[in-house]
């Protein structure tokens, strides 16, 4: 009899309180196990947001977040060790530019192109924007010519490196695995 009525309690408040739609998010292909799952509640309630259900890549050396399939749009902490490791083709990976294993889309490229040449090659970066050859030291740092370049322009522009800022959504500038540009 007891377990009748809980049966029946149970049934009864299951109807009256659906519970809330399982989020559908992925990062870099994969579904998030509990840990990241905390670790991406944590940002968002941090920074009072809600990724929508969907598909993303996320860069670990960067922080470089962008949708699946697109350029970056925005930085998060680096070494979150989201998802698992980032596909090369995450962003539609068409480009012969690669930045820690990923084919940068020609929206990153054009970003990137407008603090110094891009050719093409296979390439490291991590959140202070030092770059490298792949295997090699670093060469240059797209944060120190970015800010550089818009000191000699009377400050209209200005990168943020991912040891600065956490996150930066594209909100009239230009993100990169690097930071983002603003005019």
């Amino acid at each position: 009899m007891h377990l009748a009525i809980c049966l029946s309690l149970s049934m009864f408040f299951c109807t009256i309180m659906p519970a809330e739609p399982a989020r559908k998010l992925t990062i870099n292909g994969r579904d998030l196990n509990p840990q990241q799952w905390r670790v991406v509640e944590n940002i968002e309630r941090f920074y009072s947001v809600r990724l929508p259900d969907g598909g993303y890549w996320y860069d670990n050396r960067t922080g470089a977040v962008g949708f699946w399939n697109g350029p970056a749009f925005g930085l998060v902490q680096a070494g979150l060790n989201l998802g698992g490791p980032m596909p090369a083709n995450c962003s539609g990976g068409l480009s012969r530019v690669f930045v820690n294993g990923r084919a940068l889309h020609p929206l990153d490229i054009a970003a990137l192109s407008q603090l110094t040449p891009v050719n093409p090659g296979r390439y490291w970066m991590d959140a202070q924007g030092n770059v490298g050859y792949e295997g090699g030291p670093a060469v240059v740092n797209l944060v120190q010519i970015a800010n550089a370049r818009g000191s000699a322009r009377g400050g209209q522009r200005r990168v943020y490196s991912n040891s600065e800022l956490g996150v930066i959504l594209n909100d009239g500038g230009a993100c990169t695995s690097a930071g983002c540009l603003y005019h």
